[in-house]
């Protein structure tokens, strides 16, 4: 409806300007119809299921971004579904958390290596948790360079995790081909560590687990800092308002109706 809203309308602008030679109207017509029908395309896609097994799922959200999913079973919370994000362009690729083991793992290199035929440039895990680094082994055995927070690797350490081979300490910039995806520390939240990764040409954000998905509990709070998160959140908004695409550590991506969500959530805390 929009497409033909927009035609109409622009038919009764023909009729409010000074005549024109009828080619010239032809040519002009046909571009503007021609913008009006890639934009609403463009607006119309929709996220598909591109692979899935019991293990893991991937979901196309737009041509260069990608939702992974695994599981990871919870004393408190039963099975969780875990999200990670993929950036790619031409054949590269950056990922945003590793699945949460290594069978999962191993399942999204390869089906990143024979379906989108490219290379894994880097992965970065959010935070120390299990749903963000559980995999990291596998990354390891395929020579792909892992990164972190320092606060992060510091955690790591002491729970016992597999460890990210490189540190950084507020910000990195990594890059999948055209796309540079911003990796930054805001501030605590769910964790001391949790850092959020933008992609500024896509409006793309990967949230991690400081972001919740519309009508989400509290969730694990074993490692927060509620009585920040909502500030932190607060910057995380204020430094990408563009954001279009907001994926959560769980559940649905939406927007930035999810930052003023768990800001609300955590207000007051």
């Amino acid at each position: 409806m929009g497409l033909f809203r927009s035609v109409k309308y622009f038919l009764i602008s023909l009729q409010c300007i000074e005549p024109m030679k009828s080619l010239s109207k032809i040519l002009f017509l046909s571009s503007a119809l021609l913008f009006f029908s890639c934009t609403s395309q463009k607006k119309a896609q929709k996220a598909k299921v591109v692979y899935k097994t019991d293990n893991l799922s991937v979901i196309q959200l737009s041509d260069d971004i990608y939702q992974h999913v695994s599981y990871l079973s919870t004393d408190s919370f039963g099975k969780v579904e875990c999200n990670g994000m993929i950036v790619k362009d031409g054949n590269e690729t950056v990922i945003l958390d590793t699945p949460t083991n290594d069978k999962s793992t191993e399942e999204l290199i390869s089906w990143i290596k024979n379906t989108l035929h490219s290379k894994v440039n880097a992965v970065v895990a959010t935070h120390f948790h299990d749903d963000c680094l559980g995999g990291l082994k596998e990354f390891d055995k395929n020579n792909i360079p892992s990164y972190a927070n320092n606060k992060t690797i510091e955690l790591a350490k002491k729970a016992g995790a597999h460890v990210p081979g490189h540190g950084f300490n507020d910000t990195i910039t990594l890059n999948a081909g055209k796309h540079k995806i911003l990796v930054k520390y805001f501030g605590e939240g769910h964790t001391k560590d949790n850092v959020v990764a933008y992609v500024p040409d896509e409006k793309a954000m990967f949230g991690g687990c400081l972001i919740k998905e519309i009508d989400a509990t509290k969730g694990y709070l074993g490692d927060a800092n509620v009585h920040t998160w909502s500030q932190t959140v607060e910057k995380v908004k204020a430094q990408y308002p563009d954001a279009k695409i907001v994926m959560p550590g769980h559940g649905e991506v939406g927007g930035k109706e999810l930052l003023d969500y768990t800001i609300r959530l955590f207000k007051n805390n």
